[in-house]
């Protein structure tokens, strides 16, 4: 199996729940495909996520204008005093203006949208505040899992991107990704989770996200970079068409390197209402050796199987970093529509 590996030359750059079938499945014969034909990538990209409003990340303790107006975390500002908030300073110069008079802020909790009115307290500062800790942007380090060279659309990470203090899907407005190159790897160990480490190119942007949802990232690239060209197009999987067994993914684990790596599918759950579609088992000693398993950052590898690309890898398994789980391609795509 190792000397079967591929490599690619590349440029620069949680606990085990397994959900058992009822019996032997019988997958759709009729099932071929897609119909897409798409580019299996596996390189990491820096990301930049700016939000929709600002997102009340932690509330300041004791009395607070934001816990007397009603103010929770996990609420997104969408506007201030009846203007659209587009950032954390934005959102401190507006309070500083209102001074101490009361000023209605729109929010948006879940699917409801509502008025608060809130009256600024002067703080150690100088300034006015409410007593919110708030985060309007993210950034970070995932992998690319296809690119379509028909349309230049790209998907990535095969899960969306949560805020790290409310595990709250971060309200999109826009973003992109950027060049990125491997420079260190944290191993997983049982326990802890482990992560890849790498720089970004600031100065110049890949492509432009257009959407972050619960299957995944997604965008569009003017051009494909050249780290991107180096597979062919390979049809696009059914969710019928994905079997338990081996199978492998492609990762950029180290340097400036895509490769391949064994691992095995050890089971399907079509109905699974998140993105674990598949339980994954790492197989691959050189991937052990090196990552201990699946690591944050390597979300997105793309799962190939019997010559189509069937998924991504999409979480480690905290109490074993060998396994973890998967999306089908097909979900990710239904998701970037």
């Amino acid at each position: 199996m190792q000397n079967a590996k591929r490599l690619l030359r590349c440029g620069a750059a949680l606990a085990l729940a397994f959900l058992l079938c009822a019996g032997p499945r019988s997958f759709a014969a009729e099932v071929s495909g897609t119909g897409r034909m798409l580019v299996p990538v596996g390189h990491t990209v820096g990301i930049k996520l700016f939000s929709r409003g600002v997102l009340v990340v932690k509330l300041s303790d004791g009395g607070t204008p934001a816990k007397e107006c009603g103010l929770q975390t996990g609420d997104v500002i969408v506007k201030c005093g009846g203007v659209t908030v587009r950032s954390t300073e934005q959102f401190q110069s507006l309070l500083q203006k209102t001074g101490e008079e009361p000023t209605d802020l729109q929010v948006r909790r879940g699917s409801q949208n509502m008025t608060l009115s809130v009256s600024p307290e002067p703080n150690e500062q100088g300034g006015y505040s409410i007593g919110a800790w708030i985060r309007d942007s993210m950034a970070g380090i995932g992998t690319v899992t296809y690119y379509d060279p028909d349309t230049g659309d790209f998907g990535a990470l095969g899960h969306g991107i949560t805020d790290v203090d409310t595990a709250l899907l971060m309200p999109f407005s826009s973003g992109s990704i950027l060049p990125s190159t491997v420079k260190a790897v944290k191993k997983g160990a049982a326990g802890d989770a482990g992560e890849l480490r790498g720089d970004f190119d600031l100065t110049q942007d890949l492509g432009d996200l257009s959407a972050n949802t619960e299957s995944g990232i997604f965008g569009t690239v003017e051009e494909s970079p050249a780290v991107w060209q180096t597979s062919q197009a390979l049809p696009a999987a059914s969710a019928g068409e994905v079997r338990p067994g081996p199978a492998t993914i492609l990762s950029n684990v180290e340097g400036d390197e895509v490769r391949s790596y064994d691992i095995e599918i050890l089971k399907v759950v079509p109905g699974a209402a998140d993105s674990r579609n598949m339980v994954l088992s790492v197989t691959d000693p050189e991937l052990i050796a090196a990552t201990g398993g699946i690591v944050q950052g390597m979300s997105g590898s793309p799962i190939l199987q019997n010559g189509k690309l069937v998924g991504a890898v999409t979480h480690v398994l905290l109490n074993d970093p060998t396994k973890g789980y998967g999306i089908f391609i097909e979900n990710m795509l239904n998701a970037a529509k």
